[in-house]
Parts: structure tokens; sequence; C-alpha cells
């Protein structure tokens, strides 16, 4: 009897590989809600239609490389990697584009290398970068968030804007904060919050609770141990120092504070949901350290000088190439060895 060919992460017990996705889907709740909340239903519309697509994708690209449909439908891996992509997308995105980026995330980002457990990439951010380079327009159209008084779609307007059925609306959507500062030329960063809409206290309107309900979610995987404290760390601690070392004031030219970093875009979202991937990120301790070093420092390089405003996918695709040589450089030394440095004698 053959037995089915099971792939990486070889996790058994307690942290099987469908246990710890399930935990990871648990924790986006809070941060799909303050979405929701903020924005109406288009995240939720997204998720279902995205969910949809990789389910479907998954189980013919299965089917096609002869493998198990059900067992692997069952690990929920498919699943997570649409919800993610989902979260990531703006709300009411059009459905084409969603379709798009899902399949390209499944089919390329993931089987294209083998499947679970053997991509380099992490699927959702290559979904991701694929639909906003090819479609930035749709890309970078999010709604007025609920506390700057936006008008809030109902469940069967937002299909009709996601199916492309409905007339369009004035003033419905708008720059984000992170779109506003790196076009500013002239206003100072007092006068960009009494101005635009898009800022809120401290970072981006709307993305600050959005921001914080992904901490929240993060925090209760680290108190699941679904993964360690390194890579998220990392990421966050780069930012902030990057933030705070061209941190020039609050002039026309300023790039922003460390806070309003932390809590604008997808910082958040990134540090406990993207650069934690067990597959595409380095594996060893200090390696998960230094890749999500390495993330937050390009984000912060491409937010403040690069051609797109929030860099996260970017960034941690840009480090998903790195990763091998990471591991390279930080494999631990076997028990019982000496360490490298301490060189050999013959015959040891």
């Amino acid at each position: 009897m053959a037995l089915p060919r099971i792939t990486s992460p070889h996790a058994t017990g307690h942290n099987r590989t469908q246990t710890v996705m399930q935990l990871v889907l648990l924790a986006t709740v809070p941060g799909v809600l303050a979405l929701t909340w903020l924005y109406g239903f288009g995240t939720l519309i997204n998720l279902c239609w995205a969910g949809a697509v990789a389910l479907a994708c998954e189980a013919l690209m299965l089917h096609l490389r002869q493998r198990p449909i059900g067992f692997f439908l069952r690990d929920c891996s498919a699943l997570l990697t649409a919800v993610l992509l989902a979260i990531a997308l703006p709300p009411y995105a059009p459905w084409w584009l969603t379709l798009i980026a899902t399949a390209f995330a499944l089919t390329f980002g993931k089987h294209l290398f083998g499947g679970l457990g053997q991509n380099p990439f992490n699927p959702a951010m290559l979904g991701y970068v694929v639909a906003l380079i090819s479609f930035p327009v749709e890309m970078t159209s999010w709604p007025v968030p609920r506390d700057q008084d936006g008008a809030l779609l109902s469940l069967g307007a937002g299909l009709q804007q996601i199916l492309g059925l409905g007339a369009g609306i004035d003033g419905w959507s708008q720059a984000t904060a992170l779109d506003v500062l790196k076009t500013n030329q002239r206003l100072t960063i007092e006068e960009l919050q009494a101005s635009s809409p898009a800022f809120g206290l401290f970072g981006g309107a709307g993305s600050e609770l959005v921001n914080l309900a992904f901490l929240a979610g993060g925090l209760f995987l680290l108190y699941k141990r679904v993964f360690t404290w390194h890579a998220p760390l990392g990421m966050l601690a780069a930012l902030f120092v990057m933030s705070l070392l061209f941190w020039n004031g609050s002039g026309s030219d300023s790039n922003g504070s460390p806070l309003f970093h932390l809590l604008s875009g997808a910082a958040m979202f990134g540090a406990f949901f993207i650069v934690t991937d067990p597959v595409s990120g380095a594996t060893s301790l200090r390696g998960r350290l230094l890749f999500g070093a390495g993330v937050g420092i390009l984000t912060y390089v491409i937010r403040a000088w690069g051609g797109y405003p929030d860099g996260v996918a970017f960034a941690v695709l840009l480090m998903n190439l790195a990763a091998p040589t990471i591991d390279y450089y930080t494999r631990p030394r076997t028990y019982g060895h000496r360490a490298a440095s301490r060189g050999f004698k013959l015959g040891e």
C-alpha cells in the first residue's frame, strides 16, 4: 500500500499542521472584526470568495499532481493563505482581482515548488505583490473608515461593488496616511493631521485599530507557542529603530515618527502573521531574529524612499530570498561538537 507523501512542516501531536493553521486562523478574528467594523462587509466577502477560490485551486492542483485531495485540504494551509491574502487586499476589491491574486498564490506560490513545506516564497505575499504591480489603481482604493463618518455599504451594496454592478460612489475612497505622507512636499505633520482625514491620533486613520487588533491576535499566538518571539520582535524593533534614526521631526520632509510606522499599514499584520511563516522564513532562532530585522529595515526603506507607500510584502519576498543564506550562517552548533570558530585538530 502506497503511503501519502507528506511534506514539511513535520509537526505532530498538539502542534500538528492542522492545529497550527487553525490557531492562526482563529488569531486573525480580532483583525477581521476591526476591518469589518471600520469598512463594512467588504473584508468578509473577500474572505469567503478567496477561500472558495483557494480550495478549488488546491483541489485542482492536487488532482493534477496525483496527491490525496482530502488529506491536504483538511490541513487548512490553503484556507490560511486565502485568509491572509484577503485581509491584505482592499475591502470591496473587484471579484476578478481576488480571483487572480488567490489563484496565483496557490498555483505559483505553493504548488509550482512542490506544495506545502517546499515553497521558498510566502504565497499570500506573492499573490498580493502580483496584484499590486498589475492593478495598482484597484489595489490602492481603500474606502473611508467609519471613524471618519465614512458611508458603510450594506451587504447587498458591497456585493454589487465587488461584482462591478453598482454605480460609482463619489467620495467613497481616499488615500491612506502612508500615501499622503509619501507624496507630501510642503505641509508639516501637524498640518497634515489637521487637513487630511487619512491621519489618526498616532498613525493612519483606521489602521491604528486594525494594527492593535492584529497585535492582540499575535500575542495570542505567542501565548499558544505557535511561533517564537524572534521574528516579530526583530521586525518591529528594526522598524522602530529605522524610523527613529531617520525621524527628522515634524517638518514637511518628515518620514513619520516611530509610533506612526508601527501603527500604520501592515506593520503588526506582517510581524505576527507573515514573517512567522515557518516555511519561507529562517529556521534557527538567530536566523529568525535576523530575518525579521531585515523585513523591518526593508519595510522602512521602501516606505521612506521607495516607490510604494507600504513595503511589507516586498520586504518579505526579498528576505525570503535571503532565508537560505541566513540559515547557513546561523546554524546552531551540533550537540557534542566544538564551536566552529575553535577549529579542529587532525584526527579529531
